[in-house]
Formats: C-alpha cells, sequence, structure tokens
C-alpha cells in the first residue's frame, strides 16, 4: 500500500468529461487504478467508458464510496472543487490544474489541513504507486516497483530519474510529485514524513529546484528527525538571479532560493547530492550494492 495512493484507492475525476480529464481518467484506469466515478456539473448521468458521471462529488461520494479525488478544474474553479471534494468526506485531493492564484491556495491550504484532508498540488504530475495505483498524469509505465522513495517539484526531473533507476534494476515504494506552485498542499517535510513512517520505503529520493526555501527546511527537518537515508538534487545550478524559471515558485529573489544555497543546506544536513539526475541515480545504486556499469 503507498503513502497516499494504492490499492485502497477509489478515486473520483473531477472534470472527467473534459478532453484532459477523460484521457488521464483513462490511462489511470488502464494503469490498474480503481476509477469508480467522475464528476461535471450537469452531465450526471452520462459515463466515460463505463465509469459513471456525477453532478456533485457527494453524489459520487454515496453511490462509489470514493476516498480521493483527482482534479482536472480549469484554474478559475479549481479551488471550488477542492473545496468541494472535502465537503463530500474526499480524504485525499491531487489537483494538477496550473496557473490557481496564490492567494485562493493560501486560503484552501488552511482550510484543507483544518479538516484533517491531505492535498497534493496544485501544478503537479501526482502520485503513483507501482504497481497498485496511479493518479494524474505520471507516465507510469516507466517505473518499477521498489523500495525507494521519491518526492519532486518537478514532474519531468522524476520521469527521468525513474527511468534510470529502472534501468539499474532499481524500482519505487511511491512517487510523490508534490507541484512547483509557491502555495502548494504538500510540501517536502510532510511527504518525508510519510516515507519515514512508511514499511514499503527504506531510501528516499527529493528533487528540488531553484525559488523558496522548501529544500532548506527539508534537510534542517530530516537532519533531526529521519532515519532513513536521503539523496539529493537541486535543478536549476545555472539558472541567474530573479529570472523565474518554468514553475511560479522557481525564483530567485537576491541571494535566497539559489541552487546554490539549497545543495549546501542538504550536504550539511549529511545528504548526498547529486550534479544530475543519472548521478543521482548511480548513488542510489551504490549505496544499495547495485552495480552500475
Amino acid at each position: 500500500m503507498g503513502i497516499i495512493v494504492g490499492s485502497q484507492t477509489r478515486l473520483v475525476v473531477q472534470g472527467i468529461t473534459g478532453r484532459e480529464g477523460s484521457f488521464h481518467a483513462l490511462n489511470n484506469r488502464r494503469y490498474g487504478t480503481n476509477v469508480v466515478a467522475g464528476v461535471t456539473p450537469g452531465k450526471g448521468g452520462q459515463d466515460v467508458e463505463g465509469i459513471p458521471v456525477f453532478d456533485t462529488v457527494s453524489q459520487a461520494v454515496v453511490a462509489t464510496q470514493a476516498n480521493t479525488s483527482l482534479v482536472f478544474v480549469p484554474p478559475r474553479f479549481a479551488v471550488d472543487a477542492i473545496y468541494e471534494a472535502v465537503d463530500a468526506g474526499i480524504q485525499t485531493v491531487i489537483c494538477v490544474t496550473e496557473g490557481i492564484p496564490a492567494h485562493d491556495m493560501l486560503l484552501a491550504w488552511h482550510w484543507v489541513r483544518e479538516r484533517g484532508a491531505v492535498l497534493v498540488g496544485p501544478n503537479c504530475p501526482g502520485v503513483c504507486t507501482p504497481g497498485q495505483a496511479n493518479v494524474g498524469i505520471i507516465p507510469a509505465d516507466i517505473f518499477a516497483e521498489g523500495s525507494v522513495g521519491v518526492v519532486s517539484r518537478s514532474g519531468t526531473l522524476t520521469y527521468q530519474l525513474g527511468k534510470e533507476l529502472a534501468d539499474m534494476g532499481i524500482g519505487n515504494s511511491s512517487i510523490v510529485g508534490i507541484g512547483g506552485d509557491p502555495i502548494v498542499g504538500s510540501n517536502f517535510i510532510d511527504v518525508l514524513a510519510r516515507f519515514e513512517e512508511d514499511p514499503d520505503t527504506d531510501m528516499v529520493v527529493m528533487v528540488g529546484e531553484i525559488g523558496g526555501a522548501e529544500e532548506e527546511k527539508a534537510a534542517a527537518w530530516v537532519a533531526d528527525n529521519m532515519n532513513k537515508p536521503v539523496i539529493g538534487y537541486v535543478a536549476g545550478l545555472t539558472a541567474p538571479p530573479g529570472k523565474q524559471m518554468g514553475h511560479a515558485g522557481a525564483i530567485i529573489s537576491g541571494s535566497s532560493g539559489t541552487a546554490a544555497s539549497k545543495v549546501e543546506a542538504l550536504r550539511e544536513a549529511g545528504i548526498e547530492v547529486g550534479k544530475n539526475p543519472t548521478e543521482v541515480a548511480r548513488i542510489v545504486a551504490e549505496q544499495r550494492g547495485v552495480t552500475v556499469g
């Protein structure tokens, strides 16, 4: 059973009748995820290749006992979709929507936490437990089952890392893309704490990037609280100050948020840091006693 999704997941997809929602809902189902329902207001009673569609999340929960939501809703409505899901009793919400205003997410962050639910994202690739469930847009077939946890702000770097690990015969327990916005529902520490308690995880790879101070905070937390080995990587070593790079949260302000400062903090916490995903995979292999050709 994964740390956030797994064989127990009963998924409802909000926005399932849209192009992206239907494509990824069906892709998740093909992987083995138990997709039990979809929600699009005004389209209740329809279905998407056998997945029943409801007008509200509450109706979907009552009819299907859904416990996890995947949000494929446009930015202006996405926060309301998060509120609706948690109000309906959904305990895990994964929001892939990009472009949600930071102020709206700040309010949603507090609201979700107060109700004890788990929010991953927004602007994230989702969560995958290889061999059990894939919720989001992660190309899950490139990952293998194993015991290395991955938590990352970057989707594409995670995919590269997972492929390189799989090519070395190393699999993953869970992959969590937390998202690259300034405010996300789950941060590095939230996920690292879950991996530390997870009996199926014996090592963790943390993939960071420029901007903010979440990697530095995570490094301090790892030094004080984590017994399992953590391997780090920080993207953006050549990014110029004051230049936003890709994600909304990936912006350097003065001397704060640089890749160099993050790498230094990780190393001071005893975390070995790779210069690129290939080197990270090699470090993982070496620490696990896997011969790398």
